[in-house]
């Protein structure tokens, strides 16, 4: 028997993509995807799937004792922007979701949990560059808050009662195979799109907002990373930074129109804007480095050229 895997949440943005990378690590029948909704065919077609509302315990519990779970990687979220829409919805789903896994594992029917916080915990009193592991964290969304609060209790469930649960935060992520989700980082998948399509990009922040971000292979990579460290290895169990690629809307554009000679830009920002303001604009990772041997591949260069090519490809079809 190999280790059985139960991603919840398999649908969303980093969900499809970690499903199928999880599945070809672990053996598909291993890795057990499941949504409030189903998956485009890719899950749906090679690997399990079961319809679970991360919201409700029974639901997660008899998909957990059904498939003899192992592992969970909780992916259920709503994301920052969507978030701002529905602040009561957001803080049940991001809170009860995690609860309901933390209390399954504190009772032995999982043994390990994958949880990803965001950069979304830091706020406008956090020290924008290179913002340090441990820094003042006054998040000013709901989606942050409902971040650093799950943090909080990662590691209290991790103190208290041995819960082996693991955390990276995520920058802003970047990915040709599923579209933006809600997230206000999603101007960077967006303008994509828009370059091929249109060769043209009305951006909803500001030409000089710098945010972090990350390719998407680079984030799963670091994701089964820390999954794969030895325990003993994770020495912090709130949540680790994760930095990539720190970069602003006038940059990307530039590194866009070396492809596409004729993309041109113009920015009109929105709520969105206050948002990212109050987010770091590049990361220090070095815990990850030292602890579990994290490094990121991508720079904005490649990422440019791989999501270009991949999407140009994706949207003539």
């Amino acid at each position: 028997m190999g280790t059985k895997i139960l991603i919840i949440g398999a649908c969303g943005q980093i969900g499809s993509e970690l499903t199928l990378k999880l599945r070809g690590i672990y053996g598909n029948e291993n890795v057990i995807a499941s949504d409030i909704r189903e998956g485009n065919e890719a899950i749906m077609s090679s690997g399990p799937f079961e319809i679970v509302n991360a919201m409700e315990f029974d639901a997660v519990a008899q998909a957990v004792e059904k498939h003899q779970v192992d592992e969970v990687y909780l992916m259920a979220a709503l994301l920052s922007a969507t978030a701002e829409k529905n602040p009561a919805f957001a803080w049940d789903l991001n809170m009860n979701s995690l609860f309901h896994v933390l209390n399954l594992a504190k009772e032995g029917k999982i043994k390990k949990v994958f949880w990803p916080s965001s950069i979304a915990v830091f706020g406008p009193t956090t020290p924008r560059e290179n913002t340090p592991q441990y820094t003042v964290m006054e998040p000013s969304t709901v989606y942050g808050i409902s971040k650093q609060t799950g943090e909080r209790w990662c590691e209290y469930y991790f103190n208290k009662y041995g819960v082996d649960v693991r955390s990276i935060r995520y920058p802003g992520l970047i990915s040709w195979t599923t579209p933006p989700g809600g997230g206000t980082t999603d101007y960077a998948v967006d303008i994509f799109y828009k370059a091929i399509e249109d060769k043209h990009y009305d951006c909803f922040l500001s030409e000089k907002t710098g945010l972090p971000m990350m390719y998407m292979d680079d984030a799963l990579d670091a994701t089964v990373g820390i999954m794969q460290a030895p325990r003993e290895a994770v020495k912090i169990r709130s949540s680790y930074n994760l930095g990539g690629i720190s970069f602003t809307p006038e940059e990307i554009a530039a590194e866009i129109t070396k492809h596409i000679p004729d993309f041109t830009i113009a920015y009109e920002p929105d709520f969105r804007q206050a948002i990212a303001d109050s987010w770091p604009a590049s990361i220090d990772d070095s815990s990850a480095q030292q602890d579990w041997n994290w490094k990121h591949k991508y720079d904005l260069g490649a990422m440019t050229e791989v999501m270009l090519e991949n999407l140009t490809k994706v949207l003539k079809k």
